[in-house]
């Protein structure tokens, strides 16, 4: 059976449109419009390894904490990556694009390659999403109550999901700071212990 060129075609542009729409060139995608969720770096602790001869970065190694930002509502999470650039933590109210990899376990995330304006790149963090989320008070950080987040946030017109990225209070508009520092929350868990460390003495 023969397949006319026009045919061929068709079918050659079918294609490379499936792959275009696949989860890895979405991964790849520098467009934030392809990255419907925010994260917001608290903290991260990081190690960089470079190229032995020509002294270049090769990766960097790390973990922190972080709040998600998904329909709407705030979670906490402990991640963990690899990646090519260094991961900087949000400054001030900052969110970085962000978007699921593997549902509840892995997130792609678009971040900005520091000193070069313009550029960007992706990193897979690998995702213990945790059932409140983290807030930053006087005494450091603490955990509070999802539900309790998503109403400081209605309260603050805070939804950086949908452009909405500094909480204000008032109706001068000033910005407000991180969820009360008066609230109930408590005291954020202390993160696991590295993978081989001794057990605590008590």
């Amino acid at each position: 059976m023969r397949v006319s060129k026009g045919v061929a075609g068709l079918v050659m542009v079918a294609a490379m449109m499936m792959a275009a729409m696949s989860p890895r060139a979405l991964a790849d995608s520098k467009n934030p419009a392809d990255y419907p969720l925010r994260l917001h770096i608290f903290g991260r602790s990081q190690t960089s390894f470079y190229y032995h001869r020509t002294r270049s970065l090769d990766e960097t190694q790390g973990d922190g904490r972080a709040n998600l930002y998904e329909n709407g509502e705030a979670r906490g999470l402990d991640f963990n990556y690899q990646c090519d650039y260094k991961v900087r933590a949000s400054f001030g109210y900052e969110t970085y694009p962000a978007r699921w990899k593997k549902q509840g376990k892995q997130l792609v995330v678009l971040l900005p390659v520091f000193g070069q304006a313009g550029k960007f790149f992706t990193c897979d963090f690998n995702a213990d999403m945790k059932d409140f989320a983290y807030a930053e008070g006087r005494d450091g950080m603490r955990s509070e109550p999802v539900a309790e987040y998503k109403l400081w946030m209605q309260r603050h017109d805070y939804d950086p999901e949908h452009g909405k990225d500094v909480p204000v209070r008032g109706k001068g508009g000033e910005p407000s700071p991180m969820p009360p520092q008066e609230g109930p929350g408590e005291p954020a868990p202390p993160p696991p212990p590295p993978v081989g460390a001794p057990a605590p003495q008590r």
